[in-house]
């Protein structure tokens, strides 16, 4: 990680003056799994700690162990009881089948480029680009991944580089040329920048 967080603060003046500023890099991995997809779907939307506490009542309904036969075994209308959404129970079911039936196969993901993971994730409803890119950060451990389309890297490019207006996708993409290839790395350094922690 060192030759990363070499090549970011050589590279970008700004984002150096974030490095120093933030300290150490100390990413939190999760593994690259069907429960932390489902968590990743559960917290949409949601603040980390509302999320959190959702993801535990789903887990205990489960018996603890997140699998896709013990979501369906769960009636939807529990799984609202739970706290979620009729969107999302719809989503996490949606999620459970794929898995089930074989078409979404998580131990192959390690394996597919970034856009081959994005195709075979996005064909869950429910899961947009965004939550792959959480996913391929954050479980498949990839690290020149730029979620373009999320807040928080958007609010901290704008405040970090002093921007008028909230940077569009192709903005963030002209600055975060110099990053590669650790975007990743470069992202991480800037939601910390807002103090906050990106809640896959």
């Amino acid at each position: 990680m060192k030759k990363a967080i070499s090549h970011l603060k050589r590279s970008d003046p700004v984002l150096a003056a974030i490095i120093g500023r933030v300290g150490d890099y100390s990413i939190q991995f999760r593994d690259p799994d069907f429960e932390t997809l489902v968590r990743s779907i559960v917290s949409q939307q949601l603040s980390g700690r509302v999320a959190s506490v959702i993801f535990g009542r789903l887990a205990d309904a489960v018996g603890g162990k997140m699998t896709p036969a013990g979501i369906l075994k769960l009636r939807p209308a529990r799984m609202r009881k739970l706290g979620l959404s009729g969107s999302k129970t719809e989503y996490i079911r949606d999620l459970a089948r794929h898995t089930r039936d074989g078409s979404v196969i998580f131990e192959r993901l390690a394996e597919l480029p970034d856009e081959e993971v994005i195709a075979h994730l996005t064909k869950v409803k429910g899961i947009g680009v965004w939550t792959v890119h959480m996913f391929l950060m954050f479980a498949l451990r990839r690290t020149n991944v730029l979620p373009v389309g999320d807040l928080g890297i958007r609010n901290a490019v704008r405040k970090a580089y002093a921007l008028e207006e909230m940077p569009a996708p192709k903005d963030i993409e002209a600055i975060a040329a110099k990053w590669h290839p650790y975007c990743t790395v470069a992202s991480w350094y800037l939601w910390r920048s807002l103090e906050s922690e990106a809640q896959l």
